[in-house]
């Protein structure tokens, strides 16, 4: 489909679902949000994997790559393709702000951060390349997932969790990517809400505060902020067009606003208007002009392959199931099932693999 040039932004803006997750994004329980984000796809899961938090170490790649691995062999049904974005530090080879190196943003319909320093994040992201494009590709429709450091970093203001419980600074915050204050939130969110690592002699909860410094944390905050806690291998769920959230995994989300605080026990949805005054920003908010055009240019330049239809992805899981318990008979009626949607399935040592099926 072609897009001419003079057709108002605002046709286009469609903001993706948001997905912030407590801890385990590669575990069951991480690989229950990346499925709910990925089914809701339009289209064949383009993703980008940013290696910005963990850009100070040395094997950020291998950091990154462990997530890679894992929607390749645990979300194959989905058929993802799959791009590492080496965006680590800006003034080095591997700048934020090469457009080469950060091309792979635009065009992608998922964009994935997760472990490493959400300070460090913060100061190499905020008004980078990389965060315009991650900005235009979002509102343009791509889904974010966020896990560990880049769930903090994307706060009104970052908790500098290794600088307070490691190293022993004394408490205070961080400026951070604030990626929803367009949107009318101010929201710190914390992951690891309920860790309890350190047992019944150290008080891990609220991301390895403890209570003994995270309510004096909370004091320093302006009234308009609220702090919404994730427990581990739990995942917040924004969907920003019908203004709602949803939670998924095994735990609570806890939202402290206005001196209250609130619990949203799992499975549960709720209206984004429980968090603060939520509302849609003009598309081109902070986002240069040609920067829109690009994401534009990008989004169909190349048509992506048709998403598989969640019918096709659940048999190709009970397929799974019956070829792991041995059933061959029930694996091919499945087979079978299958192909009459319209899809072919191949067995691979890393999983199952669809391919559409020229009905021409």
């Amino acid at each position: 489909m072609n897009i001419r040039n003079d057709q108002p932004l605002q046709r286009h803006f469609n903001p993706g679902r948001i997905g912030l997750f407590g801890s385990g994004e590669t575990t069951p329980s991480g690989r229950k949000i990346f499925a709910e984000l990925l089914r809701r796809l339009p289209e064949q899961p383009r993703i980008a994997i940013l290696e910005t938090p963990a850009g100070f170490e040395l094997n950020a790649s291998q950091v990154a790559g462990r997530v890679a691995t894992f929607l390749r062999q645990h979300l194959q049904n989905f058929h993802p393709q799959i791009e590492q974005v080496a965006a680590r530090k800006c003034d080095t080879a591997y700048s934020p702000d090469d457009p080469q190196i950060v091309a792979p943003i635009l065009g992608s319909n998922m964009i994935f951060m997760g472990p490493g320093s959400p300070t460090y994040a913060v100061r190499q992201l905020q008004g980078s390349l990389a965060w315009d494009y991650l900005i235009a590709s979002h509102r343009l429709g791509a889904s974010l997932a966020l896990a560990s450091a880049a769930t903090i970093a994307i706060s009104t203001f970052a908790l500098p969790v290794y600088e307070i419980f490691k190293v022993g600074e004394d408490i205070h915050w961080k400026e951070g990517l604030d990626l929803l204050g367009n949107y009318g939130l101010s929201l710190i969110f914390v992951p690891h809400w309920d860790n309890n690592e350190g047992g019944e002699e150290l008080d891990t909860s609220r991301c390895f505060m403890g209570r003994e410094r995270f309510d004096p944390l909370l004091e320093m905050l302006p009234e308009a902020v609220s702090v919404v806690g994730i427990d581990e291998h739990t995942g917040l769920i924004f969907d920003l067009q019908e203004e709602r959230c949803r939670v998924i995994g095994k735990g609570e989300i806890t939202v402290l606003r206005e001196g209250n605080e609130t619990i949203f026990r799992r499975e549960v949805s709720f209206p984004i208007g429980e968090l603060g005054e939520f509302e849609l920003p003009e598309p081109e908010t902070d986002v240069p002009e040609e920067i829109w055009e690009k994401a534009l240019s990008a989004m169909h330049k190349n048509p992506p392959d048709p998403m598989p239809p969640e019918a096709v992805v659940e048999l190709v899981e009970f397929r799974e199931s019956a070829r792991q318990n041995k059933d061959w008979s029930e694996a091919d009626i499945l087979r079978a099932q299958i192909e009459e949607l319209g899809w072919k399935v191949s067995d691979t040592p890393e999983g199952s693999e669809l391919e559409k099926v020229d009905s021409g």
